[in-house]
């Protein structure tokens, strides 16, 4: 693989880093405010960051001449799509996060949320994505490690696995994230990724506020002490993480990108482990861990990852 290929699946990369290290300011941010607060706080803070950053970032990306910011027609439906399957994915997941226990693992709800590189490829061949043996064996490979990452100590110490109130909703962000993906892959080739995300940070946003009123009760002073883990999630989950998605996915099958962005539960963990008092890396984690990045990498590095559309 030439170099150059190597530049967006290096963001989504990234984009995993990022997203992994956000479930612990999510868990933390649990401790102040509600989830549909945090998600209504952050996205639109996400959004109004980007939009002012548009004027320079159109003048930097302006500068070889090949910028194009695509029909507005795109960039709003687009934007409206992501928002909308964002919007579902966030609020689900969060409210996942919140009902976890405080001793719960932080990383077992980046596990069953990304189930989603599981997800993507099967979902794919309902619209004509179909993805050759080699990505499947990585997605076997991502499973088997996520599986070891979250499940397995449960299972060698006779506890078994743990099942809670929480993870029906993170199955179900899983879900919605797959959809997101797919409509990425859809919609970036035609509008500019930054738009899109401002546009889907700012419906997520929006369409998360009424539910804040309705669903809970949020204080000034509560927003205040949570700035913190707001600020990590507004600026840089949301900001850089999800923006580098939109943005990278060009170009990208979208089975390949669920594998890499599928490290942000390995991420999680390694995160909890270094962030999160009296938490610590087990011996299956560590082989969780590397499973899930040995399969990734297989699959990007490989002479025949390229993928032919249909």
């Amino acid at each position: 693989m030439k170099l150059r290929d190597l530049k967006n699946p290096a963001l989504l990369f990234v984009t995993a880093f990022v997203w992994g290290v956000a479930f612990v300011a999510q868990k933390d941010g649990m401790k102040y405010i509600g989830p549909f607060t945090y998600d209504a706080v952050r996205f639109t803070l996400g959004g109004l960051f980007l939009a002012a950053l548009l004027p320079l970032l159109d003048k930097v990306r302006s500068r070889d001449g090949t910028f194009e910011k695509g029909s507005r027609r795109d960039i709003l439906l687009g934007g409206l799509c992501c928002g909308l399957a964002l919007w579902f994915s966030a609020n689900v997941q969060q409210i996942g996060v919140a009902l976890q226990d405080e001793t719960t693992n932080v990383g077992k709800a980046g596990f069953i949320t990304t189930a989603y590189c599981a997800l993507v490829p099967v979902a794919g061949l309902f619209f004509k994505r179909k993805s050759p043996p080699l990505v499947w064996l990585g997605v076997a490979g991502a499973v088997a490690g996520l599986f070891c990452l979250c499940m397995m100590d449960g299972l060698v110490s006779g506890q078994g696995i743990h099942f809670d109130k929480s993870d029906p909703w993170l199955l179900l962000s899983a879900l919605g994230f797959t959809a997101h993906i797919l409509i990425i892959d859809h919609w970036s080739p035609r509008a500019d990724g930054v738009r899109l995300s401002c546009i889907q940070f700012l419906v997520t946003g929006i369409l998360s506020a009424p539910f804040m009123f309705l669903v809970e009760k949020p204080q000034a002073s509560a927003i205040l002490d949570c700035w913190l883990p707001i600020c990590y999630a507004a600026f840089i989950s949301s900001g850089v993480g999800y923006t580098l998605q939109v943005v990278a996915q060009k170009g990208v099958h979208p089975a390949v990108a669920s594998l890499i962005l599928s490290l942000e539960s390995v991420f999680s963990v390694l995160a909890g482990a270094l962030l999160m008092p009296g938490s610590t890396l087990t011996g299956w984690e560590i082989v969780g861990c590397a499973l899930v990045f040995a399969s990734v990498v297989m699959v990007q590095l490989a002479p025949h990852s390229r993928v032919k559309e249909h």
